[in-house]
């Protein structure tokens, strides 16, 4: 099978195992959500231990804790992501998986707007535009929704943040959620253990296949991860930027068809707006990277 093509698969298959996340976290129940969030970090810590031995990445892996400054930063990521996990994992079984669909629908807009108020970079014309129709959707969701949609802005800021963080760092994939794994298990696992000595935890109260369920959680985790690393080697991160849009898709798809949460015709508007904010960034994103193409080829001829 040709590497492009491999690539498409593996990238594909990522996002659509995160777009299926909201299928397997309401099997976790009646855990709340940090007790599945404290189960998810420790049995990630886990897996990921054990990626590492079998691909000898515990040199990288060590390189990380002994750099202060790196290792510092990736515990900054490591509470950004278990904020966008809780809130997740609670928007999820709270009935609210078409709002956490919202968050990852916006959350490429969030980005580059952070990218501009952060790191000072400029945005085009269409940019702009497609984050003010994006703002104008927020709008219409705050005034049917009756407040801000607070599970898909927790979403779509602390994900930016936490890709903003690693981009800065600079790490491995792997190694990164390794080292954010493994500084955050032990707190992880001191709750676990006060809610088994209080007798409230749920690991082990409702079946073996229950527990099981729980005890996947560090590969549900690092399947996708594994598989989008693999296709971010093979295919350029522009289509890999398209890919994404099949998890929140997919979400959305779980959240009206499967849970059947109800989409008001305000809601459909809001998130038509999103759309085609999207659509207008996708477009101008690939037009822009045509035109820098075409003017680095005839840059090289000329030279």
């Amino acid at each position: 099978m040709p590497e492009h093509r491999r690539g498409l698969l593996l990238g594909a298959a990522a996002y659509l195992m995160w777009g299926a996340f909201p299928l397997y976290f309401p099997l976790l129940e009646p855990a709340g959500a940090v007790e599945i969030l404290a189960h998810r970090v420790v049995w990630s810590a886990v897996t990921m231990g054990v990626l590492v031995l079998v691909l000898r990445r515990v040199g990288a892996v060590r390189a990380v804790f002994a750099d202060r400054r790196r290792t510092l930063l990736l515990a900054l990521a490591a509470v950004v992501i278990s904020v966008n996990w809780v809130t997740y994992i609670w928007g999820v079984n709270n009935g609210r998986v078409v709002e956490a669909s919202l968050g990852y629908f916006i959350n490429p807009l969030v980005t580059v707007l952070m990218g501009v108020m952060l790191l000072g970079e400029r945005l085009r014309t269409l940019q702009w535009a497609a984050i003010g129709v994006a703002a104008t959707a927020v709008a219409v969701l705050t005034w049917d929704y009756g407040h801000p949609p607070y599970v898909a802005l927790v979403l779509a800021l602390s994900f930016g943040s936490y890709g903003l963080i690693k981009k800065t760092v600079g790490v491995g994939a792997i190694e990164s959620l390794t080292v954010e794994t493994a500084l955050l298990a032990p707190l992880a696992a001191v709750y676990l253990v006060v809610l088994g000595v209080g007798g409230t935890a749920q690991f082990g109260q409702h079946g073996i296949w229950h527990a099981l369920l729980f005890m996947s959680a560090g590969v549900v985790t690092a399947v996708p991860l594994l598989c989008f690393g693999a296709a971010a080697t093979r295919i350029p991160m522009v289509t890999l930027g398209l890919l994404q849009y099949l998890t929140p898709v997919l979400q959305f798809a779980c959240g009206v068809l499967v849970f059947g949460e109800q989409m008001p015709p305000a809601r459909w508007a809001g998130f038509v707006l999103v759309w085609l904010a999207l659509a207008v960034f996708t477009v101008e994103a690939l037009r822009h990277r045509r035109r820098q193409l075409r003017l680095a080829v005839d840059a090289s001829t000329a030279a």
